[in-house]
């Protein structure tokens, strides 16, 4: 006979920490999007214009997306010792309705700054949004077939590289929602599809299956034990499939004029989808801080931990809040106008920024600011959501 499960789920502190962490991180990535010079002319993670910082600046904010989401799903199985099957299927759909909504208008503007919504983006919270739709079918299934989709969805969607719709059509667009990120136009709208679904449905369905062992059915010690078998595992695998280079990722990694830049291709796996190797390379360390953050408790765990309690409203904020500072960096550094940032192209082609921009150590110092002023926000509205709990509208935010 299993254990019985906890009930009374109280909050997971290793979770929130982590949780924070990557949310934290996260803001680094979009002040080096409005704020870093070559931000509009290169991709960071391009080995021939890239430097070793520039590199690393980008690179560990792969880590946001996949822990976000992963979390999700983590959450969702908690959020169901304290519900039955049909109300948290139904918190799911509702939710990851709502998410989608907000993606597409309240956050698609907070990215733009643009009443007329020339630009749609299709990215993390929409995705996040159709993953937990697809989840609220999952949990009537059993945990077995669930970790099997999960498990099937993360290793096998790299089969499907090569597959391609081209052109400006609905079928075209179909299919990038799926599994191949594009850019399409229409009536006079630019569409970014930058976050396709497939593989994020299976982590989301592996979170979910993970959350199991944060219930009474282990014990810390036995939690620890399987934390680092997975992580390391998913470690390994990754150093293993990627080393071999025949499958994993779309781009094999490649001897480089110097080690470094050798071990900078060796680690640059693709996110949009995020390949089975991205996922091994950012969940299997994820995982194994988990395993050894369960006991920390200290002033930086609890400052670090207020983000991943209220991570919506951090999103949220912390978007708003970068791209006001870039309008009046525009404006008071730079020979660029503040309304430059209202933004009529994508954020990352847009022409009339190239030749704008700062320092990396710029994008650091403004990171730092932003990171810190949204703390006070952030900690009064996990208060009041505690605070509030009757509140149901709370728990979509």
């Amino acid at each position: 006979m299993q254990p019985a499960l906890n009930l009374k789920q109280k909050r997971i502190e290793s979770i929130d920490l982590l949780r924070g962490l990557v949310m934290i991180i996260m803001a680094l990535d979009h002040v080096r999007d409005y704020f870093h010079a070559g931000a509009f002319m290169y991709d960071p993670l391009d080995l021939e214009k890239t430097t070793p910082l520039l590199f690393f600046t980008r690179w560990i904010t792969h880590f946001c997306a996949p822990v976000f989401i992963f979390l999700a799903g983590t959450s969702a199985f908690l959020t169901g010792q304290k519900k039955s099957k049909k109300e948290l299927s139904l918190f799911l759909l509702k939710r990851g309705a709502w998410l989608i909504l907000l993606e597409l208008t309240l956050i698609n503007f907070l990215w733009n700054f643009d009443l007329a919504f020339n630009n749609i983006y299709f990215i993390v919270i929409w995705t996040l949004g159709i993953s937990m739709i697809f989840l609220a079918a999952f949990i009537h299934l059993p945990n077995k077939l669930i970790l099997l989709i999960g498990v099937v969805l993360v290793a096998g969607h790299n089969l499907l590289d090569q597959v391609h719709v081209p052109g400006n059509t609905f079928k075209a667009f179909g299919w990038s929602l799926l599994h191949d990120q594009m850019f399409f136009t229409w009536q006079g709208k630019n569409i970014l599809v930058g976050y396709p679904v497939l593989p994020w449905i299976g982590v989301m369905a592996l979170g979910y299956c993970f959350g199991r062992l944060f219930t009474t059915a282990y014990n810390q010690q036995q939690r620890k034990k399987i934390l680092l078998l997975i992580g390391g595992s998913a470690v390994a695998l990754f150093i293993i499939i990627r080393f071999i280079n025949v499958y994993g990722d779309p781009v094999p990694w490649s001897q480089q004029p110097s080690p470094l830049y050798t071990f900078l291709s060796f680690i640059k796996a693709n996110k949009y989808p995020p390949s089975l190797l991205y996922i091994l390379m950012t969940l299997g360390p994820s995982i194994l801080f988990l395993a050894f953050t369960e006991n920390i408790r200290n002033s930086i765990s609890r400052f670090i931990s207020i983000y991943g309690r209220v991570p919506m409203f951090y999103y949220l904020l912390h978007i708003f809040l970068v791209h006001l500072l870039a309008m009046l960096a525009a404006g008071l550094f730079t020979q660029h106008s503040w309304n430059v940032w209202i933004l009529e192209q994508p954020l990352w082609f847009a022409e009339d920024l190239k030749g704008y921009g700062f320092s990396l150590s710029v994008v650091y110092l403004v990171w730092f600011i932003v990171v810190v002023a949204l703390y006070p926000l952030c900690k009064w509205y996990d208060r009041y959501k505690i605070n509030h709990k009757e509140k149901r509208w709370l728990s979509y935010l």
